[in-house]
Parts: C-alpha cells; sequence; structure tokens
C-alpha cells in the first residue's frame, strides 16, 4: 500500500473510532441506532444535566438488546445566559469530557451526527403530560400518541413529504411526527422506540417530561460521575483556587482517579480548601421565592456566622447578583476577604455563561465548607460532585435562610456505588 493510501486508511479508521467511541465490527455497526434528544426551551442548563441522567439510562437500558448511540444536544442560549449571543451552539466537549461520558454509553456530538448522516432521522417525537392530568387521582406508567397541545415542534411539508423541525441551529427533517403523551419513567416509552425495526435515527423533544427511573441509585450515580468537566474548565478553576484561595488538590485531599470508574473516595471531615463556598441566588429568585431568599443583610449574617464556625477567614461567592449587590455584600463583610469569579472577555467568547458557572461549580465543590440557595439546581448540582468528592454530608448539604432565621435544610441525597 502507497504512502497516500496508508495515510487516507489512517484518517477513516481515527474518523470512525471518533463517531463510535470504540471500533465496532462491520455487522454490529449497521445495526447502531441514534437517539437523538431535547429539552424545553425555558429549562436551564443544570436541569438540562439532570435531563441528561434520565436519557443516558434509558439509552443504557436500550443498548442491552440493540447498539445504541446517545446524540448529544448542543447548549444553546438559556433564560441566564446573558453573555451568549441567541443563535450561538457549544458542542458538549466544551463543557464535559466527552471521552469520559463515553465509559458509560456510547455518545456522539450532534455536529458529528450530522456530519455522518446529515440533518435526517427517521421518526420524531415530542413527549408532553397528559391534558387531563392523573384520571381519579390514579398514578399508572403509560403512553399515548395525542394532538400535539400548543404548537407542534416540526410542520409538514407536502412537496417534499416530510416533517421539519428547527433544533440547534439546523433544520432537522422526520419521516414521521407524532406528539407522545406520557406518564412515567424513562423506560416507559422503551416500546415506542422499539416499535418500528427500521428506523436508525429517532429523535423525542421536550425529553424532561420523563422522570428518573431510580433517582439517587447507583445507576443514576454512575451516569452522574460520568459527567467529568472538560479539562480547561477544571484547571481554569484551579488556577483561580490556588492564585485566591490558597487551594489545590493536593493538600486539600480532593484528588481523583483519572477514571471516574477507579473513584471511591472515602468521606473525610477535613477536606476541601480553606474557604467557605456560598451560592447566593438573586435576581428572579428574589421574585419567585420572596421569603426562601435572604436579603443581602441576612445573607452577610448567615456568612459571617458560618465563617466564626469554621474558623476561616475567606469566601467564594458564586453568585447572580449584579456588581453594584456584590460590593454591598463585601461592604457587610468587612472582616471575610470576599472572592468571585469574573471572566473576561475572551473566557465569554470561547466557553460563554455555560463554562463560567461550571468554574464556579467547581470552586464551590472544593471548599471545606458549602452553602447553597433554596430549591436551586445550581445548588444541587454542586451537592453531587462534593459528594462525588468524598465531602461529610454536614459541609454540603446546607442552604441559606430567607426571611426566616431557621429554615428546612436541603435533603440529603447520598452517593450511592
Amino acid at each position: 500500500m502507497d504512502s497516500p493510501s496508508i495515510a487516507a486508511f489512517i484518517t477513516l479508521f481515527i474518523v470512525v473510532n471518533g463517531l463510535k467511541g470504540e471500533f465496532c465490527p462491520r455487522g454490529e455497526e449497521e445495526d447502531t441506532r441514534y437517539l437523538l434528544y431535547d429539552v424545553n426551551s425555558g429549562e436551564g442548563f443544570n436541569l438540562r444535566r439532570d435531563v441528561y441522567v434520565r436519557v443516558a439510562n434509558l439509552v443504557r437500558k436500550l443498548s442491552q438488546d440493540h447498539n445504541w448511540v446517545l446524540v448529544l444536544p448542543p447548549w444553546g442560549r438559556f433564560y441566564h445566559w446573558f453573555n451568549t449571543p441567541p443563535g450561538t451552539y457549544f458542542p458538549w466537549k466544551s463543557f464535559f469530557d466527552v471521552g469520559s461520558l463515553q465509559k458509560w454509553i456510547r455518545v456522539i456530538e450532534f455536529e458529528d451526527f450530522l456530519k455522518a448522516h446529515g440533518p435526517n432521522v427517521n421518526s420524531a417525537y415530542v413527549l408532553q403530560h397528559y391534558e387531563e392530568g392523573w384520571t381519579d387521582g390514579k398514578w399508572e406508567e403509560k403512553y399515548d400518541e395525542r394532538p400535539c397541545i400548543g404548537r407542534p415542534a416540526f410542520q409538514y411539508k407536502d412537496q417534499e413529504r416530510v416533517w421539519v423541525g428547527n433544533l440547534w441551529g439546523s433544520q432537522l427533517t422526520s419521516q414521521t411526527f407524532s406528539c407522545v403523551s406520557v406518564q412515567g419513567h424513562a423506560s416507559t416509552i422503551i416500546p415506542l422506540l422499539m416499535k418500528d425495526a427500521s428506523s436508525r435515527s429517532i429523535y423525542i423533544g421536550r425529553a424532561e417530561t420523563i422522570i428518573h427511573d431510580e433517582y439517587g441509585g447507583k445507576w443514576y450515580w454512575k451516569a452522574r460521575r460520568s459527567m467529568r468537566f472538560a479539562t480547561h474548565l477544571e484547571d481554569e478553576a484551579a488556577k483561580f483556587r490556588a492564585t485566591h484561595l490558597a487551594s489545590n488538590d493536593v493538600q486539600d485531599s480532593t484528588q481523583l482517579a483519572s477514571d471516574w470508574r477507579d473513584t471511591k473516595p472515602q468521606r473525610k471531615r477535613d477536606r476541601g480548601g480553606p474557604y467557605v463556598a456560598v451560592h447566593l441566588r438573586r435576581n428572579d429568585f428574589v421574585q419567585a421565592r420572596g421569603k426562601e431568599v435572604p436579603s443581602l443583610k441576612k445573607a452577610a449574617q448567615q456568612i459571617k456566622h458560618i465563617i466564626k464556625k469554621q474558623n476561616l477567614t475567606s469566601a467564594f461567592i458564586a453568585t447572580d447578583a449584579p456588581r453594584e449587590e456584590f460590593l454591598q455584600l463585601a461592604n457587610l463583610l468587612p472582616s471575610v476577604s470576599l472572592h468571585r469569579f469574573v471572566p473576561d472577555e475572551d473566557f465569554l467568547q470561547q466557553w460563554g455563561d455555560g463554562g463560567a458557572a461550571i468554574v464556579d461549580q467547581i470552586i464551590c465543590s472544593h471548599a471545606r465548607y458549602f452553602v447553597g440557595s433554596y430549591e436551586s439546581t445550581f445548588s444541587f448540582r454542586i451537592q453531587e460532585e462534593r459528594e462525588i468528592l468524598g465531602f461529610t454530608e454536614e459541609t454540603t448539604f446546607n442552604r441559606l435562610c430567607g426571611a426566616s432565621s431557621k429554615c428546612e435544610q436541603p435533603a440529603k441525597w447520598r452517593i450511592t456505588y
């Protein structure tokens, strides 16, 4: 074989391997099926990460009998992503270690799916709740193809005889489309996905409609543990911790094995960097959950109390508060060394608000003590990271109280191996 032929062969092998995550025999590859999914446009970054776990474990079950690949939906501009222009989409590798995801199920970026198969699927379904709700107050697992509630996500084009939907900056075409009312766990829709053996690619919209098969169980945590952050974001957070918080993984006892499957740290009370981390939710939370969100004065009082109790002097604040409010908080805490991650323009252009949110979460997850906000998925994701790192429950499952000086603390969702 001459040199150009060898080079072409190597290039082809790398492309195929990159798409599949591992090399499969030809017959196995021909049997491969792809599942695309999306989430309601109103849902934020951290709820979408939870939906990924639901769908990933659905694909795990589907893969017991067939070769399924999950197509990762790009991250677009969400409600809280003020620095991300409309029409901007980030692949998963911008935020997560896709190679780590591959150690749980087979995944592929949407852009790679497009290159290999074009913007086409065989079947498209949009999930929805039952319009009538529960019948007789009785819960039962079921699904039915029903008329769409609201405007259909796909429109039929007579000339082309296909259904067309606008997704992630692309027009996706499907041979069939229907809305499906569903009430149940993720595995409830397995018969729906398997009913047409000839469908090699299927899209499901509004995937948040299905619930976890076992929230907080072993399979949940395996999928969740596979969601390692992208190295460039880990490095950015590590640089900030070292520069501003005298924190690093060696002295903080927060080192993990390179493979999440080899990681099972024992809980340690003295784990974490010498600072308190606070997730202080502001903006729309002040109106939506007024009684549960502290004023800046009340937040400062609680932070001061925690700092003193933990015998520390530094605090990291992850917040959506404007700069003026952060300065007010700093003035209320003159004896505390207060820090906040402020990304520069280059960072935002490359990694956007999603990258900044993850850096915030990494820094919070490595603190000696963490306190979050009421019913915030941002706080929930930090608590999960701290469970993975092996922190004690007492230093993880805490939240700031609102109008009352005492309040119910978060449920403790402990890691399971």
